[in-house]
């Protein structure tokens, strides 16, 4: 088993992103009438491109959308703070934890977005239900892989 990282506490900035993601959410809400759920938004933005059943025409806001998750780390770049992300070079792995999480949001009707900032904001029990999934199925993953597995 290999050594296990500890993961940096940051509380201010944890509690700045969930404000921004909470105004964002209720300007998606407020303007458009729309819930703020990455794979909602990136569908309707894939439905441009490729055509599938249930996609709207409301793309402007939707681009916007997914081009802020490129922008905004850059930003945080220029003004000093750049993001520090650590990505896999684990290709197979990606690409099955993309799958999964693709086939997941399918199942589960919507992404952590959508239920768990959008959907327990509405008091919606089946995002209740979804949120606890998620979380207890997290947990799981985070336990096997860093201390069954030692995996970082």
């Amino acid at each position: 088993m290999g050594p296990v990282t500890q993961t940096d506490f940051t509380p201010w900035m944890s509690l700045g992103g969930g404000v921004l993601i909470g105004i964002s959410a209720v300007m998606v809400m407020a303007l458009f009438g729309r819930i703020a759920g990455i794979s909602g938004i990136a569908r309707g933005v894939l439905g441009m491109v490729v055509p599938m059943e249930g996609t709207s025409d409301d793309a402007g806001w939707r681009i916007a959308f997914v081009l802020g998750l490129f922008v905004a780390p850059v930003a945080m770049a220029l003004i000093g703070s750049p993001v520090e992300q650590t990505v896999s070079d684990n290709l197979v792995g990606m690409a099955l934890a993309g799958l999964l999480v693709g086939v997941g949001t399918a199942i589960g009707s919507g992404c952590t977005s959508g239920h768990g900032v959008c959907g327990l904001a509405r008091l919606s029990r089946r995002s209740a239900v979804a949120v606890m999934t998620f979380m207890i199925a997290a947990a799981a993953t985070v336990h096997v892989l860093r201390h069954m597995l030692g995996v970082v």
